[in-house]
């Protein structure tokens, strides 16, 4: 008898992940489709704008000098020899460094990331923070997102259990808590006032929650927000760490877009880690950055890191052990993450083409994000708010009855027929609203702020959805 489906957990079948869903699976075919002659495509091209891949072809961030001559040197060591004349003299020094620590990166490393890189975390977090961090506490991962399946699989004990998490939120966290059958509890982000979090809002779906008989384990928050971008205030942090408190949460802090912020100096980026210290709360916190954001994007090296605070010996050494279960994290991954924490210092031979490519990124993402918002703001039934961080939009779009009533009939959400739509006729590929969660009867769409030629990118998009209002109007 073959593999049947009801052989198979049944968990699994109630999992979606929208980034990489209906509409991805269709640019990929459309993108073979271009390969060939006569494609008979209305463009030449995908626009990858579904998901927070910089290196992606088609967006082509390029990657961060330092960090890929380091990656070289130390995945074939004899080029610290032979190519001296190649590499600058601190690109050579830290191969060095981490070839004595590690020995061979095609071997095993210790289960919770190499002891040398983990002391480097923790001094970054402390250097970031001011408050201290024991490198006995960071585990390294294959991204983030390897961390919070962990994490949110730890903390789920049956189907009672549920964790909070934002809406709209990163399809991950609906995805994980239905693979291991738990509860998400949404809490909705306020759109009127740029996405932010209302901790009072916060607090009602935990009571509603445990009124309805659902037992809260823990707090998702994603700062700054994926995929709305917005930051959290100094304010806004301490009182969801003292809900986290009152209720016995687990605050589950996502903060790998913390260095994606296009109004630095308005609006800083303050980690959960130093709040908690400041306010010298107990509050059992979990920390998740990678290498995938920022301006490394090294999405496919599958780096990260996540830092325990306030979580006993014994849960710390039961994370070890579901973590000596997958041998290791990548050691590519892991030298990512070292050159994350540890970029050149100031006056090093590499600091100055580090420095300009580090700003080249940060001022070509807010410029794109600050230009696109406008652009999209001047469409009839588009409201976009500008984001202060992330990598992406999430523009609202009013829908006319006819598209949403075409929508229904062909069994799809109204944002999803739209995106579906776009896709078809401009070949840009983004994530509809219903994918990450929205108020019901709304309707909206993400997509990355990435891709180079905004006039064109955004030029197919006004006349797409100018386009798209005319062809459903009543």
């Amino acid at each position: 008898m073959p593999l049947q489906i009801s052989d198979i957990n049944p968990a699994l079948l109630n999992v979606e992940y929208a980034v990489r869903g209906e509409l991805a699976i269709k640019a990929e075919t459309y993108r073979e489709q271009l390969s060939k002659p006569n494609h008979g495509l209305p463009f030449d091209r995908i626009i990858t704008a579904n998901i927070g891949n910089p290196q992606a072809k088609g967006l082509d961030q390029k990657p961060i000098t330092f960090a890929r001559q380091v990656a070289a040197l130390t995945e074939y060591p004899p080029l610290i020899e032979t190519g001296k004349d190649l590499f600058p003299v601190d690109a050579i020094e830290r191969a060095k460094e981490l070839c004595e620590e590690i020995g061979s990166v095609g071997a095993y490393s210790h289960s919770q990331g190499v002891p040398f890189i983990r002391k480097n975390v923790a001094k970054f977090i402390q250097d970031r923070d001011g408050y201290p961090s024991d490198p006995n506490n960071i585990f390294l991962t294959a991204g983030a997102s390897e961390g919070v399946s962990l994490l949110i699989n730890m903390l789920i004990t049956g189907r009672k259990d549920g964790i909070l998490i934002p809406i709209p939120q990163y399809p991950l966290y609906t995805a994980t808590l239905a693979q291991y059958s738990g509860a998400p509890i949404p809490y909705f982000l306020d759109e009127s006032s740029g996405w932010s979090t209302d901790p009072d809002s916060v607090e009602q779906a935990v009571e509603k929650a445990i009124a309805e008989g659902t037992k809260p384990k823990g707090l998702v928050v994603i700062n700054p927000g994926n995929p709305t971008g917005s930051l959290l205030t100094e304010a806004t942090l301490a009182r969801l760490v003292q809900i986290a408190e009152k209720h016995s949460l687990v605050l589950l802090a996502d903060e790998v877009y913390q260095d994606n912020l296009h109004h630095r100096a308005e609006q800083p980026f303050i980690s959960f880690k130093k709040m908690v210290c400041s306010l010298n709360s107990r509050v059992p916190l979990v920390s998740f950055h990678s290498i995938s954001k920022g301006v490394t994007g090294e999405c496919g090296r599958r780096g990260g890191y996540f830092e325990t605070t306030n979580i006993s010996p014994e849960i710390n050494a039961l994370i070890y052990k579901m973590r000596s279960v997958t041998l290791c994290p990548p050691l590519a991954g892991q030298i990512g993450v070292d050159c994350l924490v540890r970029p050149p210092k100031v006056g090093a031979p590499s600091y100055a083409v580090w420095k300009a490519e580090s700003d080249a990124i940060h001022a070509a993402l807010a410029s794109r994000t600050r230009i696109m918002a406008e652009r999209l703001n001047a469409l009839e039934g588009v409201s976009c708010v500008d984001s202060p961080g992330a990598l992406y939009l999430f523009p609202r779009i009013v829908l006319p009855p006819k598209a949403i009533e075409a929508a229904r009939k062909a069994g799809k959400e109204p944002d999803a027929l739209y995106s579906l739509a776009l896709l078809d006729e401009t070949g840009i590929c983004t994530v509809p609203g219903s994918g990450f969660g929205q108020m019901e009867g709304e309707f909206h769409y993400r997509l990355t702020c990435l891709c180079d030629g905004v006039e064109e990118y955004v030029g197919k998009l006004e006349r797409f959805h100018r386009g798209f209002l005319a062809r459903y109007a009543a």
